[in-house]
């Protein structure tokens, strides 16, 4: 009843400080941080200790787990190189050179205790980075290489770690640790990669989305244990199974498992990731005792934690400008990052619940551990706090771009264009007979979705509907009454509650898909009006590299069709060939469209404002 009730509380306070942190927009993790760190001192809050096995087992598959399951193995391979030069040469070099500043700083600290507490605050979170990242909006490619960061350096440093120890009891050489990091690697490799395929296997046996949930809920323990149980890195061997999972799971699993599996671990994640930060800050009454019983001087303590918060900050910095000159150098192309976006990334190190973690896994037998765990609180805290609060300023001085909601849309547009086309195209190849006019139905079908996709980009107008804003305004007011009259019929209990309860859950379905709509759309009228164009990585089709771009439109802020023809138009594009101006396909009488059927004029540019994207009708390409 007691760990039930501690349970309760934590969540509550959890759910109430995150509350909290989003409605006065402050880094959630900092929050968490400082009022778990001010609730270990009140008397009446019990004292709870966090020890490596409940953090390492309990806590890091899951969080790990999760992250990977969100982390493109796409983009996670383009930026491998930077990935494994911070996750890895990153790690070990930090673990070194905090190991040679505190061993001038502390007296009596031996160097094995000093690389000790070197891997310890080496790596940064995955969890708070990212999150911070998120929430300020940077650059993909950063929080992709963040997020890759923080997956594998925990295995590196954890391996540095157990080096550590083991050179404390004399029992290791140069050679047996290459040998420790390369089987913890291999192994680690390899069990998430046997994990893989057997959930992968166990996933095309099962349809119900319960059941596939629950195995998803207990594959990070799996991968953990498997590997440690040869000695090799489970921190890896759950990135490993992860990664491959999402990115296999559009295959592996059915829709409705994806669905219930990406909101399930959701809910998870946000439990555990927050749950992590409020228990580090209530760490803090209990390691401070165990500094102040151990009699070390106050003045050692402070100068050992400055010193060592300020060792990780400048040598994740002197790394990364080092690494980036090297790269500049070895190059003879200059198409790299702007140094603003170096900065960022070196700026954004906060460590987290791994670093303490480490710290209670550090021997009791260790001199001055206690300082070595107090050292490690407050480097997690001083991060946290240092650069978690400060890396939106740093983001806006630097002036680093955040990704373009409206090139998104750009992009999204184009691939469910594509993605009807294809579809389509196999609705054509069938013979199959259609007595009930499907094939028109599902055509209109792939047309809707596609015109609300395009809708979302051009002039929006605050004053003015879209088609499809129109038809979900119109369809959540049908909504609210349809349950309203769903639940009038519960209440007599004329029909079974299953029949109910599916119309109910139909209706929850129809609903969540126009409120996620709806959100993309107020994003991008909040959005700066920022010049949209073709996607800089996308090949051009042979029209599009030829299209003439000396051609402007024949006429500005209208269709010429739909003034002859006294109709109305959504947005605005232009032919490419002859500068001809028509109505995109959302409008009512896409004349756009119909000019390039009667012309065979193959490609059309936007004739929005801020926009410079065309369309190639032919190969139902963007560019």
């Amino acid at each position: 009843m007691h760990l039930a009730l501690l349970l309760a509380i934590v969540v509550a306070a959890v759910v109430a400080v995150t509350g909290v942190s989003r409605w006065l927009s402050l880094p959630e993790p900092v929050v968490l941080v400082a009022v778990g760190a001010a609730a270990s001192f009140l008397p009446f809050v019990p004292e709870i200790r966090l020890t490596a096995g409940v953090v390492l087992v309990g806590f890091l598959p899951p969080l790990l787990y999760s992250a990977a399951l969100q982390t493109s193995l796409v983009d996670f391979n383009a930026n491998r190189r930077t990935i494994l030069l911070l996750s890895v040469g990153l790690v070990v070099f930090t673990a070194l050179g905090v190991g040679l500043a505190v061993h001038q700083v502390i007296p009596g600290l031996d160097w094995p205790a000093a690389f000790a507490l070197g891997a310890v605050v080496a790596p940064p979170d995955a969890v708070a980075a990212t999150a911070i990242a998120r929430r300020i909006g940077l650059p993909r490619r950063l929080v992709t290489i963040l997020e890759g960061e923080s997956l594998l350096n925990d295995a590196t440093a954890l391996v540095a770690l157990r080096t550590a120890v083991l050179a404390a009891a004399g029992a290791v050489t140069a050679l047996d640790v290459g040998i420790d990091f390369l089987v913890a690697a291999a192994g680690g490799l390899a069990a998430g990669v046997l994990i893989y395929l057997v959930i992968g296997w166990v996933r095309k046996q099962f349809v119900d989305p319960v059941l596939d949930t629950s195995v998803s809920f207990i594959t990070p323990f799996l991968a953990y244990l498997a590997a440690e149980a040869v000695h090799a890195s489970g921190v890896l061997a759950v990135v490993v199974a992860g990664l491959l999972l999402g990115h296999r799971a559009p295959v592996l699993q059915t829709a409705s498992s994806r669905i219930a599996e990406r909101l399930n671990w959701r809910t998870i994640a946000f439990l555990l990731e927050s749950s992590v930060f409020l228990l580090i800050g209530l760490q803090a009454r209990w390691i401070l005792h165990g500094v102040v019983t151990s009699g070390v001087s106050l003045g050692v303590v402070v100068v050992s934690c400055l010193v060592t918060l300020a060792a990780v900050i400048v040598l994740r910095m002197a790394w990364l400008f080092g690494v980036r000159g090297l790269l500049r150098a070895s190059r003879s192309d200059t198409k790299r990052p702007p140094w603003t976006y170096t900065a960022v990334l070196g700026w954004a190190g906060m460590r987290g619940v791994v670093t303490l973690a480490a710290a209670f896994a550090i021997p009791v037998a260790f001199p001055q551990r206690s300082l070595l765990v107090l050292i490690a609180l407050v480097v997690t805290a001083g991060t946290l706090f240092l650069q978690g609060l400060t890396l939106p300023w740093v983001v806006r001085r630097l002036r680093v771009p955040a990704p373009d909601p409206r090139e998104d849309a750009l992009a999204r547009a184009a691939l469910f264009q594509k993605a009807s086309a294809a579809g389509l195209d196999a609705l054509h190849d069938s013979d199959e007979d259609d007595p009930h006019n499907v094939l028109d139905a599902l055509r209109r079908r792939a047309e809707e979705r596609d015109f609300a996709a395009w809708e979302r980009l051009g002039n929006d107008d605050p004053d003015g509907e879209t088609p499809s804003e129109a038809y979900a305004r119109r369809r959540l007011e049908m909504l609210e009454a349809e349950r309203r009259k769903v639940l009038e019929v519960r209440g007599t209990g004329n029909l079974p509650s299953d029949v109910v309860e599916d119309v109910l859950a139909a209706l929850d379905v129809e609903e969540s898909m126009l409120d996620a709509g709806s959100s993309r759309r107020e994003r991008l009228k909040r959005a700066q009006r920022t010049p949209v164009k073709g996607p800089a990585k996308a090949a051009p089709c042979t029209h599009l590299a030829a299209a003439d771009d000396q051609v402007v439109p024949n006429v500005a802020g209208f269709c010429e069709d739909c003034v002859v023809e006294g109709t109305t138009w959504v947005h605005l594009r232009y032919c490419l060939t002859c500068g001809h101006v028509g109505c995109c396909d959302s409008s009512p009488r896409r004349h756009a469209t119909a000019h390039f059927h009667q012309t065979d004029h193959p490609v059309m540019e936007s004739a929005e404002p801020d926009e410079s994207w065309r369309w190639c009708y032919v190969d139902h390409r963007v560019g």
